[in-house]
């Protein structure tokens, strides 16, 4: 895995999750069958993670969709274009 978030993204992200995780955990201590406080704790240790590893699924999911679609509209607009030429030529 290849770091693909900044450091300041990090630390924000290492902060926020720390933050998410102590409130759910003191949350859950005092009810501890709400599953919304405990969905909240592992979407927080999930954040401080990706802060540790600097890596995010999602981004790289997005950046690789991205580049796959700007590779498909540069392929499907040179086959365009020389759809146009050969007409061009078959006159």
């Amino acid at each position: 895995m290849k770091p693909n978030i900044s450091v300041l993204n990090a630390i924000m992200r290492i902060t926020c999750g720390l933050t998410a995780l102590a409130w759910a955990t003191s949350r859950l201590a005092r009810r501890p069958h709400r599953m919304s406080f405990l969905m909240v704790a592992m979407m927080g240790a999930m954040k401080v993670g990706e802060g540790i590893y600097r890596y995010c699924p999602v981004t790289d999911f997005v950046k690789q969709n991205a580049n796959n679609n700007e590779k498909e509209k540069g392929k499907s607009s040179s086959d365009h274009k020389s759809e146009h030429r050969s007409s061009d030529h078959d006159e």
